[in-house]
């Protein structure tokens, strides 16, 4: 894997990231140390992570994940200098009151957060430093359309940038992103920062799969025209796109013990709509078709992409892990993308 540059940043990055909200969770300390060993010597050099992670997000495992990864860092002198790190600073809450006590995004919320995952992490800098999700109401997470009277922004966007310009300046952070935004927001960020002299983000990290394409509704263009990459993530749409429900469902007993099948709080989510499952079904019903496993065909599909700079996965297992790395160089026909497009048209984004 050729490594990529994000934005107009001098970030060098693989075009496959391993994301790590697993770890902490269903993935224990030692087998996540070993998960990043084998990534690293397969030539991943870009980590992410977030605050609030371990997922599903309980009190219990908040910030885990980050310590989990500053352990590793501390356990491989010399290694965190090789390897690009970002994480986020969560949103204001979504059921996560021991998130700052269900703060919002105020420049203190910033900084305290910050300097939280800095501790956890063991380092002294952030490589790309990403807003989790907007203050504003947006559509999000299972929302589809943006509704005035539910907007409950409290911090200007001005003020979250300036923010973000301090840590910038004060070498805590390198570069910024952003995640779970539409159109308007990236443009917002980018014309802020342009007009008053603050750091420009890098990154976009929005769902980006077979069964959620809704980045193509105009904020694909927004952010080529703007010079923002797009990180990919839910490639495998939690795992529907595995193949692995196709028989058992994910309520079933015999289910596999994946993320939508282990945990109530996933099958509420978009992820979890019937809806979702049935076309993950159609897409990978079609890669078998054609020689492919599922797995296999949803990631060439999002490594291929002009759209997409770098691909997030996440794996509870090495084996995993090398499957997803081995996707990487698989070309799709013409033949294919447009059966996957005919699809598409049938049935638009149901896990938007």
């Amino acid at each position: 894997m050729n490594l990529i540059a994000l934005g107009a940043s001098d970030l060098r990055v693989s075009p496959v990231c391993l994301g790590t909200m697993t770890f902490g969770e269903q993935v224990g300390e030692d087998d996540a140390h070993a998960i990043l060993d084998r990534a690293r010597a397969r030539g991943v050099n870009f980590l992410d992570t977030a605050e609030m992670y371990a997922v599903p997000a309980r009190p219990e495992t908040c910030g885990a994940t980050e310590t989990i990864l500053g352990n590793w860092f501390a356990k491989h002198p010399g290694v965190r200098q090789h390897m690009v790190l970002a994480t986020k600073v969560a949103g204001p809450s979504r059921g996560m009151p021991w998130i700052r006590e269900g703060g919002g995004m105020t420049a203190a919320d910033i900084r305290a957060s910050c300097d939280a995952s800095l501790r956890r992490l063991r380092t002294d800098v952030i490589d790309l430093y990403q807003i989790h999700w907007p203050e504003r109401h947006v559509p999000a997470f299972g929302i589809r359309s943006y509704d005035p009277a539910k907007e409950k922004s409290a911090t200007p966007i001005l003020e979250q940038l300036q923010t973000l310009g301090e840590l910038v300046q004060a070498g805590k952070v390198r570069y910024i992103g952003l995640s779970n935004e539409t159109p308007y927001g990236v443009h917002e960020f980018v014309r802020l920062a342009e007009q008053m002299g603050l750091p420009r983000v890098v990154s976009v990290q929005n769902p980006y799969c077979l069964i959620n394409r809704s980045y193509e509704n105009a904020l694909d263009e927004t952010c080529h025209r703007l010079g923002v990459s797009l990180l990919a993530y839910s490639p495998l749409g939690f795992g529907l796109l595995s193949g692995k429900y196709d028989q058992t469902g994910i309520d079933q007993p015999e289910a596999p013990q994946g993320r939508m099948a282990r945990f109530d709080s996933m099958k509420k989510q978009r992820w979890g709509r019937p809806e979702a499952l049935a076309t993950a079904r159609r897409y990978n019903a079609l890669a078998r078709d054609h020689g492919l496993s599922p797995t296999r065909m949803a990631l060439a599909f999002c490594y291929t992409q002009w759209r997409v700079a770098s691909t997030i996965i996440g794996v509870t297992s090495m084996e995993q892990l090398d499957e997803d790395l081995d996707a990487w160089g698989t070309r799709l026909s013409a033949e294919l993308l447009a059966a996957i497009d005919r699809i598409r048209q049938e049935h638009f984004d149901p896990a938007i």
